[in-house]
């Protein structure tokens, strides 16, 4: 285990994040992203503003987050090196005000650039700081089980949150607005970026087929808090697949519902069948 020390409180929280992530098998290699954004007197206390490494083109217009502050993962970093090298792996950028550039205003030291994601992930924060002002954190990783289950479950989008919600009971909780699915898609792309930013208006969880899984949320620990419950899920359908369908048994949809009544949350329409 990594004892993690850095003199910037978001520095660390994204090299003790990325860390677990990679732990945990969900970010092998360079696979995976997080964008983060940050308060901006935060940023005054650790950064010089005025100072500028170099500046970037986002490459899709984002003009909402104009003068918005982000510490991101940097392209083709191993999140399993991040917390070793924070100042080259991780970088904090300002949008400029045309929404097309950004400035480098602390790390990717050696050369290096923000994510390749970086047009999806802006335009997710973008969808979900208008449905919820407190999203602060996108996410994006190769979970296992959830990839599996991609291969062997149904991908329409209700079927997939139903299977999701029938595994453990807190997944309704949790997620009441289900997972949005999108078919496949060549990651990397602004495509991508617009379908995964469409499905973010309803959910707070995006599956990518075969690829892995966009999650958000209002700090690092609850965007990651969120996939890890929808990858125990996945793990709990993974394992039980072996079993012969005599043998299963499921949480009913009446018994969702009744669980949604007594904890208060609304089940997305279309998903529990009465």
């Amino acid at each position: 285990m990594l004892n993690i020390k850095h003199e910037i409180p978001f520095v660390k929280d994204m090299m003790e994040t990325t860390q677990s992530m990679w732990q945990l098998g969900w970010n092998e290699r360079n696979g995976g992203n997080i964008s983060y954004m940050l308060d901006e007197n935060m940023v005054l206390q650790y950064i010089n503003t005025t100072s500028i490494n170099k500046t970037i083109d986002i490459g899709f217009e984002v003009k909402d987050l104009a003068g918005k502050y982000f510490i991101v993962t940097a392209s083709g970093s191993f999140f399993r090196n991040i917390a070793k090298y924070p100042e080259k792996l991780l970088g904090v950028i300002r949008i400029q005000e045309n929404g097309n550039k950004a400035d480098v205003l602390w790390g990717f030291e050696n050369g290096n650039r923000p994510t390749s994601e970086l047009a999806s992930h802006l335009m997710s924060h973008s969808v979900r700081l208008k449905k919820d002002p407190t999203h602060r954190v996108v996410l994006h990783c190769h979970a296992t089980n959830i990839v599996a289950m991609s291969h062997a479950h149904s991908l329409v989008e209700e079927e997939f949150t139903r299977t999701i919600w029938q595994m453990c009971t807190e997944c309704l909780y949790v997620f009441p607005e289900g997972v949005g699915v999108l078919p496949w898609l060549v990651p990397g792309t602004n495509e991508i970026g617009i379908q995964t930013a469409k499905k973010m208006q309803d959910c707070r969880l995006v599956l990518w087929p075969q690829h892995g899984i966009f999650g958000t949320g209002r700090d690092l620990d609850d965007a990651f808090s969120l996939v890890e419950v929808l990858e125990k899920a996945a793990q709990v359908y993974m394992l039980q697949a072996a079993i012969p369908d005599s043998k299963k048994q499921y949480i009913a949809d009446k018994d969702l519902y009744e669980f949604a009544k007594v904890f208060k949350v609304i089940p997305r329409d279309g998903v529990l069948k009465m």
